[in-house]
């Protein structure tokens, strides 16, 4: 391995549209490697901040937490220039195509090992945002990358097409809070958070849910 392994961090602005409305965001971008290469997770809104961050290092991959457009904008293009692959849950597809109709992906499965640095990101398919959505487990530096399935403070959304409120729960419950409490959350849009300062609110997300 090149280096220790880090994690590097963008924002990108733009809108998140569906079922007919669109709405502006700030997404988060993720980039976990070391001095040689790197991961991208997730590919918002504009490709030259993501470039930057990445420097001279070897993209290995771009990985879809899910594939809502304001997550996958620009994904084709950063792929295409360093001849990367991209890498998304299937569950997902009708809601890829919305946005890159015919544009081709890598199928994501459910406790893949992502190699990357001499380490490894785990997936855990983690549906309810939408139906392929995914978190990214990376163990030895303690950290998920969660999308849009937990922010600081609470679950995804869950009212648009293609999103389910008791998956959502079920997914954080038995995939994200069954990790180590001192593991950090590295989420879609927002703060960062820990699985245990989340995990006390689960039932109070229940309740304000029903």
């Amino acid at each position: 391995m090149s280096g220790e392994l880090r994690i590097d961090h963008v924002v990108t602005s733009g809108q998140f549209c569906l079922d007919g409305g669109c709405w502006d965001v700030d997404n988060n971008i993720w980039l976990i490697g070391d001095d040689s290469e790197v991961v991208v997770i997730d590919a918002a809104h504009a490709v030259e901040p993501i470039v930057a961050a990445i420097g001279n290092r070897k993209l290995v991959a771009v990985l879809l937490t899910h594939a809502h457009n304001d997550h996958i904008t620009v994904a084709p293009e950063l792929a295409a220039r360093y001849g990367a692959p991209i890498l998304l849950h299937p569950d997902d597809d009708v809601l890829w195509q919305q946005t890159h109709p015919g544009v081709e992906y890598t199928p994501l499965a459910d406790q893949q090992r992502i190699p990357v640095a001499g380490t490894h990101l785990e997936v855990l398919h983690t549906p309810g945002h939408s139906p392929g959505s995914v978190c990214l487990y990376q163990p030895a530096k303690g950290v998920v990358f969660s999308g849009d399935t937990l922010f600081n403070g609470g679950p995804g959304a869950t009212g648009r097409s293609f999103s389910d409120f008791p998956t959502i729960i079920a997914s954080i419950s038995e995939r994200l809070l069954t990790l180590p409490g001192e593991v950090q959350v590295h989420t879609g849009h927002g703060d960062n958070t820990s699985i245990g300062a989340e995990a006390p609110n689960l039932q109070s997300w229940i309740d304000r849910g029903n």
